[in-house]
Order: structure tokens, then C-alpha cells, then sequence
């Protein structure tokens, strides 16, 4: 089978340099176990679980579906009451994770304490000025997302062309491409561009494993790129979800001027969406998704999906670029 050998697969010894990133709700055992048997990495959504004890047996349970490496997303948000992150970093440890990848609010503490403890560690960024932070800090690789990504893109609103090769110019850790990928043509453009491999998130949700339901898995395939909304953009904390009828009306009242958060709780609340996915009613809450949707075709298997992403970067790689070239 063909690979693709690059700084980030030597690193963290995988076979094929594409990530699936921590992702609420979807990032569980029946979706990563299979991602690692398939040659990626994948990583469980170590708040997807309610409790530390509850994500201490998602990772037993991840082992006993494959014995290949995969990690633990632990994402750090500000709020009034904060899950108790130092217990779900504790139970990472403890489970013998030695991957974690690490987004969101003042990572220093999470970082300082993972590398002690042998854990290495990818940090998630938006901008080039935090991924150079996050490399001070000692992180081993970095996940830079663009524009284009699902959830949270920043502020700057620079897309995946320039802000990969900006960051590129400047880190000299590994680094993996996050945002609009989702087939080999966006591998091969990654890895020209200066980044180690890819990371996919919505791609990895229209896949036959995925615990996502099939509505949406089907509307996802039936949408295309201009398909997604930017909401709480004036609340300067930009989401990039699926449009439907809800977004839209995100939308509308943020449009309208002065709206707090408020006055669209009611319409982005997670219970909401929770209940909206498990009953399959794709317009009856926020789904985050991103502009890929539009080069999403099909709903395969992770195997195949890998399989397929590896073998067409390398044809590209091998005869169309090549081929390209005369001296």
C-alpha cells in the first residue's frame, strides 16, 4: 500500500499523514478506532465525555478496538463554571495516552503538564502569532486552521492558500494543515504548501462509522460549499456551522444590530442540537460543518476514505506535477 512519509508521521509513528481532530459529540471509540487501524490518527473528544472516569473508559474501550496509536483532544474554553480540565488531563495520563492535541484558552498549564508526563502534544491555532506562541511553549507539532475550517476560524479570516505557507515560513515544528481538506488533491496541496499532512473534520463525519446520523451524513453530501453560515460574528467569537434553518435565524437577529448572546441562546444551544441530530432533523438545530461540504460526494468507510485520500495525493504527486516539469 502507498504512504506518505513526512515529519508528522515519523513523529507521532503513523502511516498516512492525515488527522481526525477532536470533534464534540462525534469524536468517540467507533470513529477513532478505526481511523488508527485505517493508518491516521485520530483522537477522542475527551468533553464528549461527561465525567474523567467516563473518558478513562472511552479510551479502554478505544484499545480494545485497535492497537495502533490515537489520541485525546482536550479543548480549553473560558467559562463561569469550567469543566474540571485538570481531572480529564489527569485521566489521560493515567490512561497512557501518549498523544494529545490542545486548542483553545491559555494552554501553558495542559502543555507543561502533558510534556512531563511523556505525552506529546499538537496545539490547534487560528493565526501564525499564536502557533509561534504555541511553539514556545514546547508543543511538538501545530494544527493551523483556515478560514474555510468548520467551528472556530478566528477573527483574521485568512484562508488555508495563505495561511499555511505564512506559518510554514515561520515554525519548525511539524505542522498539519487543518480547514478544506477532505480529498488526495487537498493532501497534495497541503504538503506543497509546506505542511506535514492534513487534518479533517467534517470529511471524517460523512463516513460510514461516524456516529453521526445518516440525515445528516446525507445532507451533508447533498450540500455544497457555499452550505455553511458564520454566526456570532458580531459577537466576535465566529462559527462556521451548517445552514439551516436555524443558522439562518442566527443570522437574521445578528444582522439586525446590537444582538447579544442572548437573544440567540435559545437558537444555538447545545442541548438544542443534541436533541436535533439524535432525532435526524438537520434543520432543527446547529451543526458545525465546513465549506468541504461541497467536495463531499459519497459516504464511505474510513479505510476507504484514507485509502483513496493517500493514493490520489500520490498520483497527483508522481505523474501530474511531474509530468508538469520540463528542463
Amino acid at each position: 500500500m502507498t504512504q506518505i512519509k513526512t515529519r508528522f508521521t515519523e513523529m507521532f509513528g503513523i502511516e498516512h499523514p492525515i488527522v481526525q481532530g477532536g470533534m464534540q459529540g462525534v469524536g468517540k471509540a467507533e470513529l477513532v478506532a478505526p481511523v488508527a487501524e485505517s493508518g491516521a490518527l485520530g483522537f477522542l473528544t475527551a468533553l464528549t465525555q461527561p465525567t474523567p472516569d467516563d473518558l478513562a473508559r472511552e479510551i479502554e474501550r478505544t484499545r480494545n478496538m485497535t492497537d495502533k496509536p490515537f489520541g485525546v483532544n482536550l479543548t480549553i474554553l473560558p467559562a463561569i463554571t469550567p469543566p474540571p480540565y485538570a481531572e480529564y488531563r489527569q485521566a489521560i495520563i493515567e490512561s497512557g495516552v501518549k498523544i494529545v492535541e490542545t486548542a483553545g484558552h491559555k494552554p501553558q498549564e495542559h502543555v507543561d503538564h502533558f510534556k512531563e508526563n511523556g505525552v506529546k502534544v499538537i496545539h490547534k491555532c487560528t493565526a501564525v502569532r499564536h502557533a509561534l506562541s504555541a511553539e514556545r511553549m514546547g508543543v511538538d507539532a501545530i494544527s493551523i486552521d483556515g478560514f474555510e475550517c468548520a467551528g472556530h476560524p478566528g477573527e483574521d479570516d485568512i484562508p488555508g492558500l495563505i495561511l499555511i505557507p505564512a506559518a510554514a515560513n515561520r515554525l519548525k515544528i511539524p505542522m498539519i494543515a487543518s480547514g478544506g481538506f477532505g480529498d488526495g488533491r487537498g493532501l497534495a496541496a497541503a504538503l506543497a504548501l509546506g505542511a506535514d499532512g492534513i487534518n479533517m473534520g467534517t470529511r471524517f463525519c460523512v463516513t460510514q462509522e461516524a456516529p453521526v446520523h445518516e440525515n445528516f451524513k446525507r445532507q451533508m453530501v447533498e450540500n455544497d460549499e457555499r452550505a455553511t453560515n458564520l454566526i456570532f460574528r458580531t459577537l466576535h467569537n465566529t462559527a462556521r456551522v451548517m445552514k439551516n434553518e436555524v443558522s439562518d435565524e442566527v443570522v437574521a437577529i445578528e444582522g439586525a444590530g446590537g444582538a447579544t448572546f442572548a437573544d440567540v441562546q435559545h437558537l444555538v444551544a447545545g442541548k438544542r442540537g443534541l436533541a436535533a441530530m439524535s432525532q435526524g432533523d438537520v434543520e432543527g438545530g446547529i451543526w458545525t460543518a465546513g465549506m468541504i461540504q461541497g467536495l463531499i460526494t459519497d459516504i464511505p468507510t474510513v479505510a476507504d476514505l484514507v485509502n483513496r485520500i493517500v493514493e490520489d495525493a500520490a498520483q497527483i504527486i508522481q505523474n501530474r506535477l511531474t509530468g508538469m516539469i520540463s528542463r
